[in-house]
């Protein structure tokens, strides 16, 4: 079965190559794609086919696509543009006939108010009108983005926010791309599935703040924030107004508890427990 992974120039489209390759799916039948070929050229020693694919470039993404049994579309990065960009995927899928799309969404995309969901939501409802047979991973929170929690308990012994005691159910980036990758290797049970991925067990940033210290092997404190407050310090730390709001909200999120729930739908695909937020960060020391 012949799988097209979008995105592998990215960290999340690499480790799916790396997992399907882990599980043994055949390297003659993995191409791997993205704008800047060079950063995975190494793949091509291990037998994978790598193109070229640009979301905003239409034929680039038929030449990559043709003959793809499965595809996984990785969301894009440009906010703003990726609703555009994604259509171009799906109509590229749709018009080369490929046999399966996944697409990797975001939390309860359709009902959530995620700062993050709008583009993902609008992405779905492109992909549910475009008739391809697909599937939806409906990824979570990534342990690996507490990074800037760590580098700023360690240089302050303190980070700030201001999510109060909301709750975030993250899961390590492989876990994630484990998950895809199973999907991809034998997508026909997950036909018309949606799968809310997270990590098993959700924490509050004072939980963080501990687990940071335990790494540490200093007190780190968690200082919770008001979204005044909050705004007040990033405005003051230079960054642009849209960031700050940006960041806010999202920390208006997880106090809200949109990041919470724990399904227990990731481990199961993936066959083990999720991998906790302490363990990606000491790979991260």
């Amino acid at each position: 079965m012949s799988v097209v992974v979008t995105g592998a120039t990215g960290q999340l489209g690499r480790l799916v190559v790396e997992s399907l390759l882990e599980r043994g799916h055949p390297a003659e039948d993995i191409t791997a794609t993205g704008r800047d070929t060079a950063r995975i050229t190494d793949l091509v020693d291990r037998g994978v086919t790598v193109r070229r694919a640009d979301f905003e470039d239409p034929e680039s993404l038929r030449e990559a696509l043709r003959g793809a049994d499965t595809v996984l579309l990785v969301s894009g990065t440009e906010l703003g543009r990726r609703v555009e960009q994604h259509g171009n995927a799906i109509e590229a899928a749709r018009e080369v006939g490929v046999g399966h799309l996944v697409y990797t969404s975001a939390p309860r995309a359709d009902e959530t108010t995620l700062v993050l969901a709008p583009e993902h939501r609008a992405t779905e409802e492109l992909l549910a009108a475009s008739g391809l047979t697909h599937t939806v991973l409906r990824n979570g929170w990534y342990n690996e983005l507490s990074q800037q929690a760590l580098e700023q308990a360690r240089k302050h012994g303190a980070f700030a926010g201001s999510a109060g005691r909301g709750r975030t159910a993250s899961a390590a980036r492989r876990d994630l791309a484990e998950a895809a990758a199973v999907v991809l290797a034998d997508p026909a049970p997950h036909a018309g599935a949606v799968h809310e991925l997270s990590g098993d067990t959700a924490w509050t940033n004072e939980e963080l703040a501990r687990d940071i210290g335990e790494l540490l092997g200093r007190e780190v404190r968690y200082r919770d924030l008001s979204s005044e407050e909050h705004r007040a310090v990033l405005a003051g730390a230079g960054l642009d107004e849209d960031t700050v709001e940006f960041v806010v909200t999202l920390d208006r999120n997880v106090r809200d508890g949109e990041l919470a729930a724990t399904p227990g739908t990731l481990s199961k695909l993936i066959g083990r427990p999720t991998t906790p937020v302490a363990e990606t960060l000491r790979g991260l020391l």
